[in-house]
């Protein structure tokens, strides 16, 4: 999870640095690799991206795409989040609402497999992966949120990819002392500042040996969610 974000930070201690690990290891003493924080955290998680990896492979995406199944590419794209409460119940159901409609459908497979699997930049894909969900039909709900625009990079590519929830985030980020650069319609600007908080948490915790985003990730959801307290 090295890269040049980490490299360039490597001087910046942030203030909340140690308060936030504390906390962390308070719930999990032997940090990502305690069992508890498998059973409360990361087990749900990998098995989401377990699921997307046989539902949605890339040589299965794009023969669906070849087919023009977008609908089932829609289908196994939800099917994949299934037994997680990732996105919100209104976010879920706003999104299985847009992709009834055919247009919504297509647009939403064509843009996702280019953002998962396509290549060029990172801030383009993102960007036009956003307007492809702006674009989504959505009459009286709300489809173009945070959540919705980084949960199927999250469990596609863990790797490389994290899931933003915006209350959560912003704690993590304030209590942590990193200065977020926020604002509430998705786009590169809010992403690419939590990819750059996620390398500095990646850094910094390194002893702990994180395995991708999804335990960075968790770390974030320890620091800025209620459930932790």
């Amino acid at each position: 999870m090295r890269s040049a974000v980490v490299r360039r930070l490597a001087h910046v201690d942030l203030p909340g640095r140690v308060k936030s690990r504390r906390k962390f290891l308070r719930y999990f003493p032997k940090g990502f690799h305690d069992q508890k924080y498998w059973n409360w955290e990361r087990g749900y998680k990998w098995a989401a991206h377990e699921r997307w990896a046989e539902l949605l492979p890339k040589s299965k995406f794009g023969s669906l795409l070849a087919d023009r199944s977008y609908g089932e590419i829609g289908s196994r794209a939800l099917r994949s989040l299934s037994g997680t409460n990732l996105l919100f119940s209104f976010e879920n159901m706003a999104l299985r609402d847009a992709l009834k409609d055919e247009r919504g459908a297509k647009v939403f497979a064509e843009a996702l497999f280019q953002f998962v699997y396509g290549g060029g930049r990172i801030e383009a894909r993102f960007n036009d992966w956003c307007a492809a969900i702006a674009s989504l039909p959505k009459p009286q709900s709300r489809v173009f949120t945070h959540p919705v625009t980084t949960v199927f990079g999250f469990i596609a590519d863990p790797k490389r990819h994290i899931f933003v929830k915006p209350v959560v985030t912003k704690r993590a980020a304030a209590i942590y002392g990193f200065d977020l650069r926020y604002t509430p319609k998705p786009g590169w600007e809010t992403y690419g500042s939590v990819l750059e908080f996620a390398n500095i948490l990646a850094r910094d915790l390194a002893d702990l040996e994180p395995r991708d985003m999804i335990d960075i990730q968790s770390f974030v959801w320890v620091q800025g969610s209620d459930e932790y307290s």
